[in-house]
């Protein structure tokens, strides 16, 4: 190599090392700014919470009167609808990315398929509102219930369960399957003990995402019209309820009338954060056994 050439490749590589350190220094500003920003709002989360976050808060039922609500009710309604949502999510959407990726021939319309799928995974969750409204809440007659919402939310959290669990299928290597053909197993007997065993892990991280995001949703469920004030507990799946974060929208609007709805919103938001811990926890564990036992 001669030495305009070797020059020009030096100059080349002091460019990319400059680069590089300067899209480090971006992305740590950009982790550094969330961590602040989240731990301001989470401080003032807990303050505004202190001395309204009690068993009081937590076994009570809603009411028109801040110092005498309480969202045993709201807990229930929400948990209700991850009732509804993690099998239904779990069941067609690892059912749907098994057919693609193993059974599916490659053709156009399977490109479609996934691309559409890969599509609706971006739409705005409003949207999924509306349709929810339109099908289940008035074509099927299932008005503001809990049945409504967790399918409702089930569409939207859909998509992402069938893209995370494609990839993870795709993940899987292919002399497993072709060790399994070779003593012998049969296509879904390969499936079912080695394909899925293999991509759990990465399955149940897209559940989990999933699910997160399908807890924490509110503008699906304020297009399904579920009211703001229940005074009884869902006793079925058809009753009508409220969850979890409709009830911190609506108190956080009433601030504006009544300053001590702040407060009870801030305490329902700690709660719903330890939901999701929980959910999330509980999946992690799940799938870190699945990875040591695979």
């Amino acid at each position: 190599m001669n030495m305009p050439a070797k020059q020009a490749l030096k100059r080349r590589l002091k460019r990319r090392k400059r680069l590089d350190l300067v899209m480090r220094a971006l992305s740590f500003f950009a982790a550094v700014f969330s961590l602040v920003v989240l731990a301001i709002v989470l401080y003032r989360v807990v303050v505004q919470s202190i001395g309204w976050l009690n068993i009081k808060f937590l076994t009570g039922t809603l009411s028109m009167f801040p110092e005498k609500a309480g969202i045993s009710g709201v807990i229930l309604g929400s948990l209700l609808l991850m009732v509804i949502v993690i099998p239904v999510t779990l069941i067609l959407g690892v059912a749907t990315a098994v057919y693609l990726e193993e059974y599916s021939r490659r053709s156009v319309l399977r490109s479609v398929v996934q691309t559409a799928i890969a599509n609706l995974a971006g739409v705005p969750s409003v949207i999924f509102g509306l349709l929810g409204l339109t099908v289940f809440s008035r074509f099927l007659g299932l008005g503001s219930s809990i049945l409504a919402g967790g399918l409702t939310l089930s569409l939207l959290v859909l998509p992402l369960v069938v893209v995370s669990s494609s990839e993870a299928i795709k993940a899987v290597p292919l002399f497993l399957r072709d060790a399994s053909y070779a003593l012998g197993a049969t296509k879904w007997t390969t499936t079912w003990r080695v394909v899925l065993p293999t991509a759990m892990p990465g399955i149940l991280t897209g559940n989990i995402l999933a699910l997160s995001r399908a807890i924490g949703e509110t503008a699906p469920l304020v297009v399904l019209g579920i009211p703001a004030l229940i005074l009884r507990s869902p006793r079925s799946l058809l009753d009508d309820f409220t969850a979890l974060p409709v009830q911190i929208y609506y108190w956080t609007l009433d601030t504006v009338l009544t300053p001590e709805y702040a407060h009870l919103a801030a305490a329902t938001i700690l709660v719903l954060l330890v939901m999701m811990f929980v959910l999330n926890g509980s999946a992690i564990v799940i799938r870190r056994k699945f990875a040591r036992r695979y």
